[in-house]
């Protein structure tokens, strides 16, 4: 009997393990039981709505409206009880926000979530267990089917974003929704929209024109590496106005997305000083929307104007964005102009401040200020550190973590966002077979390997890292199908370190199941890096 007893369980666990590769999914759940079989559409299949949550229904809608572009069937959405059969859609008060349970027999598929964000959730789960042509715009006659399962999910992380650099080259609404689309699909939920800089100012503020007639367009664009100092001698340019941010935001509603926008400051802003020369610490001098990557020492004077502007134009953008936070940038900001300024020194004098470091602070604890009155919440690079912010202001790590670990020890909410592995215009692969990128050597597995629970926090401060984002910088990125390239693969390792609970990393694992997703990728013609992958 013992004998009997140690083979099933033996069995067991070998059906397990078996079961378990079968599931290509990705971020990795919280928690999957393999169940034999699978539950296959059919024209008789009906989504019943056993809630009157209207949430559940837009998703229950989405799934619909896929099922029947990629097969053809078209399946009735219906309210009622608990069903037996087909499709149901459960509100569970119990489960968290983003949380969701998705039980597959061969004859029901129930989703349960505490609302349609959660059902969300669920539902892209679901389309990774169903074949590759529930991505696809062309309807297919192959049987719709989803391999069946217990799962039980809910991410690690409440931020969990991607950052788009438009203000080196403007990329068109129509990519800024498929970006979105596939940031939905892997479960990322914030946008990170980078809509100012030196070389461009993306985004229409009424009550000052000259943003978008002049600080809009440079006058020409860098040819191949910086280390060539070629240019193209043609001028670049474009903006989003209003109501095409309204648009952008509105579409990522429906996706579950958050859209943080960032304008720059008090560096990188030549562009600004290009249409606002007053605004710099040589008003005399004439400015250009610069040219060349990099860091430019054309920066903000902190003078009462410069405020004033600033204020102005924040308030346009927040009364654009309904999210709570407000990215200012704060980072590189180069001091040179500010200590060969006449105003500047008198003004360190007038404040009582050590040096021209201490005078950035000022600059930012004006505009935290501001922010903050106003009812929403700051967000920076790691330099906004230096010398005091609010309580509620947010800090985003890019040199390292180092200025994560010290944020988070002064108990501000922290976004980890380390250059070394979620900074994606680094080459992902050998140089020799990549077209051109910045620099560095970031690949797939380095990403994945990174870590945020950090050993230096206790465990209190740790529940100050609220989030992870991965970064596309695009000095070297000009179109939407480079831009793609640069982010794919690399933001599925992203995915999962923000999602999945925490675990032993199994790479081997992650990339099994990556390459078992490569069909719905191409289904959904992703422009992804293959080196490794095939």
């Amino acid at each position: 009997m013992k004998s009997f007893l140690w083979g099933l369980c033996a069995y067991l666990l070998c059906f397990n393990l078996q079961a378990q590769e079968a599931y290509h999914l990705v971020p990795k759940p919280a928690k999957l039981i393999p169940v034999p079989g699978k539950f296959i559409f059919q024209k008789s299949t009906a989504i019943t709505l056993s809630t009157q949550d209207e949430s559940f229904n837009a998703v229950a809608t989405m799934l619909k409206d896929q099922i029947s572009v990629s097969s053809g069937l078209n399946l009735p959405i219906k309210s009622g009880s608990t069903s037996s059969k087909g499709i149901v859609f459960v509100q569970n008060s119990s489960l968290g926000d983003e949380a969701y349970r998705l039980n597959i027999t061969t004859k029901k598929i129930e989703i349960q979530a505490k609302s349609g964000k959660g059902a969300f959730y669920a539902l892209q789960t679901l389309f990774q267990l169903m074949p590759a042509q529930i991505y696809s715009n062309v309807t297919s006659s192959q049987e719709l089917t989803a391999l069946a399962c217990q799962i039980e999910d809910a991410p690690r992380f409440s931020y969990r974003g991607m950052m788009l650099d438009v203000g080196r080259y403007y990329f068109p609404v129509s990519f800024i929704k498929r970006f979105l689309d596939l940031m939905a699909v892997y479960k990322l939920n914030t946008f990170h929209w980078h809509l100012t800089e030196d070389q461009g100012w993306r985004i229409e503020i009424k009550k000052y024109p000259l943003l978008t007639t002049v600080s809009s367009v440079r006058k020409e664009t860098m040819v191949g590496h910086y280390r060539d100092q070629k240019y193209d001698n043609k001028p670049y340019g474009g903006f989003y106005t209003q109501e095409e941010i309204k648009e952008v935001i509105a579409y990522a509603t429906k996706k579950f997305i958050t859209i943080i926008p960032e304008i720059e400051m008090p560096g990188h802003s030549q562009a600004v000083l290009a249409a606002y020369p007053e605004l710099g610490c040589n008003p005399d001098k004439i400015y250009q929307v610069a040219t060349r990557w990099g860091i430019s020492e054309d920066v903000l004077c902190p003078r009462e104007e410069t405020f004033t502007f600033m204020e102005n134009v924040l308030t346009e953008v927040m009364a654009l964005f309904p999210g709570q936070y407000i990215h200012i940038g704060g980072d590189e900001c180069p001091k040179k102009q500010w200590k060969e300024s006449r105003f500047c020194q008198d003004l360190i004098k007038k404040l009582g401040l050590k040096d021209e470091h201490e005078l950035q602070s000022y600059f930012i604890r004006r505009i935290d200020k501001f922010v903050t009155s106003k009812g929403k919440k700051l967000l920076g690079w790691d330099e906004i550190l230096e010398g005091g912010l609010s309580p509620n202001a947010m800090v985003m790590s890019w040199r390292g973590t180092k200025g994560g670990i010290e944020a988070a020890k002064q108990n501000h909410d922290v976004v980890m966002s380390p250059n070394s592995f979620f900074y994606l215009d680094y080459y992902q692969a050998d140089p020799k077979t990549q077209p051109l990128a910045i620099g560095g050597n970031l690949t797939l597995s380095k990403s994945y390997s990174f870590e945020p629970d950090l050993p230096e926090l206790t465990a209190e401060e740790a529940k100050h890292i609220v989030g992870i984002q991965a970064n596309v910088w695009t000095e070297y990125i000009s179109t939407p199908a480079y831009a793609e390239y640069m982010t794919f693969p690399r933001a599925l390792a992203l995915s999962e370190i923000s999602w999945s609970p925490k675990q032993p990393k199994d790479y081997d694992d992650f990339l099994r199941r990556v390459k078992g997703i490569l069909p719905g990728m191409d289904a959904l013609k992703i422009n992804y890096c293959p080196v490794g992958l095939k």
